[in-house]
């Protein structure tokens, strides 16, 4: 078994990953600061004789180094996340994805520790293609667009990692997900469906932006964590960069639709433009579908929960937390 850190553990994917990691028989440290990740997500595993979490933010050069002290592998998840938060606070998001990143590759490096470095498909930017490849161009937006810094910080992760593979063989493996959804994630920073539930649970409207026609796959966050754990655990992944997702297509507007008919089919759908929601220079992706070949020829799998059982999912484990 082997020693993990989990940066970012407490949050959405992180907490779920750190979970899997200790049913697996490995040790877990978490080092998160609490700004989006939420404490309630590790309380059922806090106790746990193998976990041990470090309150501390990544941006702390020594607190990082202190956590990875004598780790085997490190998924580095902790990122600035979020629609929402990217829009309103770039700088954060800068700051936050890239200085850390490369103080991460140093110290793994001089540990010799095995990396997942968790990305984004917002790294794809507005790359016009049906679907994406991981080897496709990257097509950001201007500087004067807020939404494009954090796909941009998150390529240049990418970046950072590929070359101290290239140049010091450093055993890294690099994850985009794509809209990665389930039980204990929140709408704070815009995701779309703990939002939408939330807001058909509490009677409505349900609000989409714009009209409805963007396209997105969604899968479901414990067979993204299995994903990464096979990742992690195959020599050929190394070096390499994986989509990781769904590739079964929905439109926002037909996922608002799901969700009424799940909750309270008399709840309404109201429209709203997009610079209501998030300012006037905000710009979106119409279209975000991954290519999985290359994840499903080197672990033989793929996400594969349809979209329904996801939302049933969800749904339930709102209830159950209102309750």
């Amino acid at each position: 078994m082997s020693r993990c850190v989990v940066t970012g553990g407490a949050g959405f994917i992180g907490s779920h990953l750190v979970e899997r990691l200790l049913a697996d028989g490995h040790e877990v440290t978490v080092l998160d600061d609490f700004s989006t990740g939420r404490r309630d997500n590790l309380d059922p595993l806090a106790s746990h004789p193998r976990l041990q979490i470090v309150s501390g933010s990544i941006t702390d050069p020594l607190v990082l180094a202190n956590a990875l002290q004598g780790a085997e592998v490190i998924y580095h998840l902790a990122a600035a996340v979020g629609v929402k938060l990217v829009a309103e606070d770039p700088v954060r998001t800068i700051e936050t994805n890239i200085y850390p990143t490369e103080w991460l590759l140093k110290f793994a490096l001089q540990g010799g520790q095995r990396v997942f470095l968790a990305s984004t498909s917002e790294v794809y930017g507005k790359n016009g293609k049906e679907v994406w490849n991981e080897d496709d161009d990257l097509h950001f937006g201007p500087t004067s667009r807020p939404r494009w810094a954090y796909g941009c910080s998150k390529a240049i992760d990418e970046f950072l990692a590929l070359a101290y593979h290239r140049k010091s063989q450093l055993p890294v493996v690099i994850g985009r997900f794509f809209n990665v959804v389930g039980p204990r994630q929140v709408g704070n920073y815009g995701m779309v469906i703990p939002r939408f539930v939330d807001q058909a649970l509490s009677g409505g409207p349900v609000v989409v932006y714009d009209d409805g026609s963007q396209v997105r796959c969604y899968a479901h966050v414990r067979e993204v964590v299995d994903c990464v754990v096979r990742l992690m655990e195959t020599p050929a992944a190394e070096g390499r960069i994986f989509n990781i997702g769904s590739d079964q297509p929905a439109s926002v507007l037909e996922l608002a639709r799901s969700v009424i008919e799940r909750v309270d089919p008399a709840v309404k759908i109201e429209h709203i433009p997009y610079a209501q929601a998030y300012g006037e220079d905000f710009e979106d992706i119409q279209r975000r579908v991954p290519d999985v070949r290359r994840l499903s020829q080197t672990i033989g799998r793929t996400p594969s929960m349809p979209l329904g059982a996801i939302l049933d999912d969800v749904i339930a484990w709102k209830r159950q937390a209102a309750r």
